[in-house]
């Protein structure tokens, strides 16, 4: 079966770098800098699933219970709560599980390919990186979002940016009548958020699929397959530039991870410690 046109294969470590950082160089700023932002996945399979629609059933009549009781209890932790706006809360869920419309991507190449190969039991899989246009994905916005993306100099929207023009999802959804796609920067809730580059993509309604909305616009996205017998060398590159669980997990936990990654034999590893839950 042909591939798809915004598909390339990686045929070798160089041939990815290639393709990683395609289209990115600025004429205007006669610099590289790219308008991407990337997701890195263990399986080509893996589409644009929020993890509250990987719920399943009437997910979308869940949202607003999720988000209204997590914001009730999360008061009752010794956790100092910092949110001030829907859109802190909803980063705030994410960050910690909750099944939320965010999906988490990364400006960073190389984050993305950290979470296509983190996982030593899918690597009998081919693994895939998202590249979408984020610059390019704005031009789609409601007028008033592009107005104040325009005024600010941004293309991606912060909490504080956003609060004036939509105070909830509701107001965001009815803002324009097709859905759209935004981009959020969480505020540095830790290092984590910080060390992977973080940002999150949000449709404007819950049932809109990323996956489906990009579909219909092919100019704003390619895709990179990593193919299985090319994990090993990626995932062993990546530990020599020091793209671990240790500097993208800060804490004992991601240590830990690291560890047993990396010191485990290849070939009939035991690895099911690692989830997706890190980059949902």
């Amino acid at each position: 079966m042909p591939l798809p046109a915004n598909d390339y294969v990686a045929t070798s470590w160089e041939d990815l770098q290639k393709l990683l950082f395609q289209d990115t160089w600025d004429s205007g700023l006669g610099r590289f800098r790219s308008p991407f932002v990337y997701r890195g996945s263990r399986s080509r399979h893996f589409q644009l699933n929020t993890s509250l629609q990987r719920l399943g059933g009437k997910y979308y009549e869940l949202e607003n219970h999720l988000l209204r009781n997590f914001r009730k209890y999360a008061h009752d932790t010794t956790q100092t709560i910092q949110a001030a706006s829907t859109w802190d809360w909803l980063a705030l869920a994410q960050h910690h599980g909750l099944p939320t419309r965010l999906l988490d991507w990364t400006y960073s190449p190389y984050v993305a390919l950290h979470f296509a190969t983190d996982d030593l039991e899918a690597y009998h899989e081919d693994g895939i990186i998202w590249a979408l246009n984020y610059v390019k994905a704005a031009e789609h916005l409601p007028p008033s979002l592009r107005q104040a993306l325009r005024k600010e100099g941004s293309n991606v929207f912060t909490s504080e940016l956003l609060q004036p023009l939509s105070k909830n999802l509701s107001e965001l959804e009815a803002l324009q009548e097709t859905p759209y796609v935004m981009f959020l920067e969480p505020p540095s809730l830790d290092a984590r958020i910080v060390h992977q580059y973080a940002l999150f993509s949000l449709m404007s309604t819950a049932q809109s699929v990323l996956h489906d909305w990009l579909t219909e616009r092919p100019e704003l996205y390619f895709r990179i397959v990593i193919p299985a017998k090319l994990k090993w060398e990626v995932r062993d590159k990546l530990d020599q530039a020091n793209i671990t669980e240790r500097v993208l997990l800060p804490g004992l936990g991601g240590l830990s991870r690291w560890l047993h990654r990396h010191y485990s034999p290849r070939g009939g590893q035991d690895s099911g410690f690692i989830d997706d839950s890190e980059m949902r």
